[in-house]
């Protein structure tokens, strides 16, 4: 069953928001190397969180906001990105930003579903180009 793996944090000031969340949470926030972030996304933060017990939890990443309104989005895996596309856009919802290649890493697609809240749709794929 498709499940969340992965969430983003959109930020104005990267520095602020991960002192916020470091306090916060103690979550440990480190820059991917530039060679690893796709194309539309120069600068890219990774968050590693732990349980309470330490054991290693849903990870996510940090990047500059492109837009004011820009939300958090939970990526979802899936099998497939093409074919959950049209399955969203077949049961009402909108892909708003097509499958999109994060080399070395996966495919993902943005989507919103009927209440205009936006996810994204995540299949895993090294060879990604």
């Amino acid at each position: 069953m498709p499940t969340i793996v992965h969430f983003e944090i959109p930020a104005d000031d990267i520095e602020r928001s991960k002192k916020f969340y470091t306090d916060l949470f103690g979550w440990k926030i480190e820059k991917l190397p530039s060679g690893n972030s796709s194309s539309n996304m120069e600068e890219y933060w990774m968050i590693t969180t732990t349980d309470d017990k330490g054991n290693k939890a849903l990870g996510g990443g940090m990047m500059k906001r492109k837009m004011p309104q820009q939300p958090n989005i939970n990526y979802i895996d899936v099998k497939s990105v093409d074919e959950y596309s049209s399955k969203v856009e077949a049961i009402g919802g909108k892909v708003v930003v097509s499958k999109s290649a994060v080399p070395g890493m996966g495919y993902f697609a943005v989507c919103l579903d009927t209440e205009n809240n936006a996810f994204a749709i995540w299949e895993p794929s090294k060879s990604a180009k």
